[in-house]
């Protein structure tokens, strides 16, 4: 007789025959290091681009309740007026991840019988909000203008344009100048999620648009605090009567707990702090990195600190993984669904914390990958 949950082993099974199962593992993170299983492994995987060694949490009453509620602390407002500044806009929510931002703020602006054009390689929130929306939803070719501009023109009704400024996967730039090009000239509403180019491109960190020199142009930014800036959160930026909109109408934001006022204040220390000599160093890092993966024969359409070595089939990912693993480095195979079948890859997340011996000790043990499994 079959048990009534047989078919999550099975769904289980099949996830390891296809060499796509996931295992949690319990890590410690220490500044560029990351020791897991009694080991300690130069860390090529965090989010933690700048490396802001400032501020530490003060404890003191930790949780509250919903922003519309109790939990609505003065230091909210106080930060959301500086990330307003920071991406030119009127006004700014902050929620709890950057994942329930996407989700907040598009369901919030976005509906039944509006039309929204997404990059096909948008982060799965992105996608995910895009749905739960009820909208029209046209995806249109990896930063292909002309794809786009095809599938507006054949559109009607209220229009929308998502796109990330640093693709998560790819490490690649979004064309937002053309973008831009394109909603001005059917005046569509721009979207921008910024998370991986807010704090390290642009002006001070200003991000992707501002670096591409339409900062006002862009109608509504979705970012994040744990990123560049190596805290915890997400916002949106935008217009007033749209912020006030996402509160009223904003799930992700109305129905659960806002992000404890200690939080808070170690984000605002570390928006407040000299950001510019490790943002300064992040690029030489990237730099350094990026012409030793040339110099090797590695390609990458990367033009930012995440950078992929594309290895296409599952099994030789993984096994690529743990030969890095083995030599000390912990970088992490990334597979389908995360992203499409048979282009899987090894992700590197070069950051400030990273010194220039650990980026020629990384590339001196590539070099030696290239030629085990014949990549280039």
């Amino acid at each position: 007789m079959n048990h009534k949950f047989d078919f999550v082993n099975n769904r289980i099974n099949k996830l390891k025959k296809d060499n796509l199962y996931r295992e949690l593992q319990h890590t410690i993170v220490k500044k560029q290091y990351i020791h897991t299983k009694n080991k300690k492994l130069l860390n090529l995987s965090s989010n933690d681009y700048l490396g802001l060694d400032i501020g530490n949490l003060n404890f003191k009453q930790f949780q509250s309740s919903s922003r519309s509620v109790t939990g609505n602390d003065r230091k909210f407002l106080e930060l959301e007026k500086k990330i307003s500044e920071h991406k030119s806009q009127e006004k700014t929510l902050i929620y709890p991840t950057g994942y329930m931002a996407n989700l907040g703020a598009l369901t919030a602006i976005i509906e039944k019988y509006d039309t929204v054009f997404s990059d096909e390689l948008n982060h799965a929130s992105i996608i995910e909000a895009c749905k739960l929306s009820s909208a029209r939803i046209k995806i249109y070719k990896h930063n292909d203008m002309s794809d786009l501009e095809s599938k507006i023109k054949k559109t009607k009704g209220k229009k929308f344009i998502i796109s990330e400024g640093i693709f998560s996967m790819d490490g690649d730039s979004a064309k937002i100048k053309e973008i831009t090009e394109i909603s001005s000239k059917y005046d569509i509403i721009t979207i921008l999620d910024d998370a991986h180019g807010d704090f390290v491109f642009g002006k001070d960190g200003r991000g992707t648009a501002n670096q591409s020199g339409v900062s006002k142009k862009i109608d509504l930014y979705i970012s994040s605090l744990s990123k560049g800036l190596g805290s915890f959160g997400g916002y949106v930026s935008s217009k007033k009567n749209i912020i006030e909109l996402c509160i009223n109408r904003s799930k992700s934001f109305i129905y659960t707990s806002a992000l404890p006022s200690p939080i808070i204040e170690f984000t605002l220390k570390r928006f407040n702090s000299n950001r510019e000599p490790k943002r300064k160093k992040l690029w030489n890092n990237i730099h350094l990195f990026h012409k030793g993966l040339e110099q090797i024969g590695y390609e990458t359409s990367s033009s930012s600190q995440i950078i992929p070595i594309i290895i296409g089939d599952e099994k030789t990912t993984l096994d690529f993984g743990k030969y890095l693993l083995k030599n000390g480095i912990f970088v992490q195979p990334i597979r389908y669904p995360t992203v499409k079948k048979n282009s899987a890859r090894v992700r590197f997340s070069v950051t400030a914390w990273h010194t220039k011996k650990d980026i020629n000790e990384t590339l001196s043990i590539l070099e030696k990958c290239a030629k085990k499994f014949r990549i280039v």
